[in-house]
């Protein structure tokens, strides 16, 4: 069995600035790859961030309403292969 290892939730490209809307998941919850965790707003349209892997929400890097760049760490995942 491998180490946990950490992975990055990075903003996509939207085309437009952007601005953190609200965390769906909470610190230590497990989630599954493409689940829906987060939500950022750009002009007249909200988009859903979906987890990168399959894991735990380790770390919240940003805030409601904070602005927020294309590639930007919004987060981080604690990988946990085998766990459910």
């Amino acid at each position: 069995m491998s180490q946990p290892r950490t992975v990055p939730i990075t903003l996509p490209e939207l085309g437009a600035a952007a601005r953190f809307s609200l965390w769906l998941v909470s610190l230590g919850e497990y989630v599954f790859e493409g689940d829906r965790i987060a939500e950022v707003i750009v002009p007249g349209a909200t988009f859903d961030v979906s987890a990168p892997a399959t894991g735990r929400l380790l770390e919240r890097n940003v805030s409601l309403n904070e602005a927020i760049v294309t590639g930007q760490v919004l987060g981080l995942l604690l990988e946990e292969e085998g766990d459910a």
